[in-house]
């Protein structure tokens, strides 16, 4: 069967893609090998997806060129994709830190593009498994069901990220066969692991507290998570972009707090510690991480170095991790497609026409908070006006 665009991969970037190109009158395919589409979609933001966010820059991405997300955004942007929402009566609320979630269910978002999709008469074909690709004057694409063949060809598989929902490297496999550089890939947006066993992170699992965690240049205010293995929690996430193995991350646990100003004001008290940080840390937390970290004494016991030591721990913890948790728990997929790669403008690759990248798949990677799926939106859009 011949089509005009074939897309691989019905996910966000995916339908979106293909939606657009409907609209301009092209015969699409869509291609999925899980048995529904966008099943990122449905499990994101705690089933509510966080589908944008309200400022969205250049500086909310990670990749080797920092500038290449830039022309994509601009053409298709928040609000574009707000008015959209609107328009499929959508009811949704702004979270905090410009974080925009459905008020109901992630499923509202699939139903949009379904909608837009069938509108634009796009086909979709579901348990479609890609056995092989190949490209003359045509793109011929093998399938499990039966063989195609498009002008242009339309990768948008995602990352490694949730291989129990069908992520696979396919994407990267394809750029490789049209002797496309990929950036080395690696899990992101995702809990680290301690790299000190000795640390008592099991019996703080499940506390919360307001931090700010940095590594390098890069700092981010809001919650961590303790897990029984190490630090979870959006602040950490956001973290794990940046982290390497062989540096601790800083950890302010009392960002609103100078520790040492604090203790210094209350020389005389004959509180134990423990009970006194507990008016600025969670009670469990402020015991267990004094018991194991602090000297554990009444104020006015606390020598200049012990307060000097007590404030350094809690406004500075370097905390070295050994590894994250992997693509089984991450977000997203950091690293993909070089962008040097493709257009900046249409996603198209540079050395082979009619074939471009959209996506997770692409070497662009949002923080937490909506911007991933403002990636596959502003991606998919600009492929789909090209193709």
């Amino acid at each position: 069967m011949k089509f005009d665009v074939i897309i691989i991969g019905a996910g966000a970037a995916g339908l979106f893609c293909a939606a657009e190109a409907g609209k301009r009158g092209r015969k699409v395919l869509v291609l999925e090998h899980n048995a529904q589409v966008g099943r990122k979609i449905l499990i994101s933001g705690g089933g509510r997806c966080n589908f944008t966010n309200r400022e969205v820059k250049a500086e909310n991405f990670i990749g080797n060129n920092p500038h290449f997300c830039k022309s994509a955004l601009a053409r298709y942007t928040p609000p574009d994709f707000v008015e959209l929402v609107k328009k499929h009566r959508i009811e949704f609320y702004e979270k905090k830190l410009g974080q925009f979630f459905c008020r109901e269910s992630a499923r509202q978002i699939v139903e949009l593009l379904l909608t837009e999709c069938r509108r634009a008469k796009v086909e979709i074909r579901t348990n479609c498994s890609v056995k092989a690709v190949e490209k003359n004057d045509l793109f011929k694409v093998e399938t499990n069901q039966e063989n195609f063949t498009a002008e242009s060809l339309v990768i948008a598989t995602g990352g490694l990220s949730f291989p129990k929902i069908g992520a696979t490297d396919f994407g990267y496999r394809v750029a490789k066969q049209f002797g496309l550089k990929i950036i080395e890939t690696r899990a992101s947006l995702v809990a680290l692991v301690s790299a000190n066993s000795a640390q008592n992170f099991k019996k703080l699992a499940g506390v919360s507290v307001d931090a700010n965690v940095s590594f390098g240049k890069h700092s981010f205010r809001e919650n961590i998570l303790f897990t029984h293995r190490g630090l979870s929690g959006p602040a950490v996430l956001q973290i794990s972009n940046y982290w390497r193995k062989e540096k601790a991350v800083s950890i302010d646990l009392s960002p609103t707090a100078n520790v040492a100003e604090i203790l210094g004001n209350n020389r005389e008290s004959k509180q134990n510690l423990d009970n006194f940080l507990s008016r600025i840390l969670p009670n469990r937390f402020a015991e267990i991480f004094t018991a194991d970290n602090l000297p554990n004494k009444p104020l006015n016991q606390l020598s200049n170095k012990d307060i000097e030591n007590i404030a350094e721990k809690l406004n500075d913890w370097q905390v070295k991790f050994s590894d994250t948790e992997g693509y089984d728990k991450a977000e997203v997929t950091l690293g993909g497609v070089d962008t040097n790669e493709l257009s900046s403008r249409t996603m198209e690759a540079k050395r082979v026409k009619n074939l471009y990248f959209i996506g997770e798949v692409v070497d662009v990677t949002g923080w937490l908070g909506g911007y991933n799926f403002q990636w596959a939106w502003s991606s998919g859009f600009a492929a789909g006006q090209a193709v």
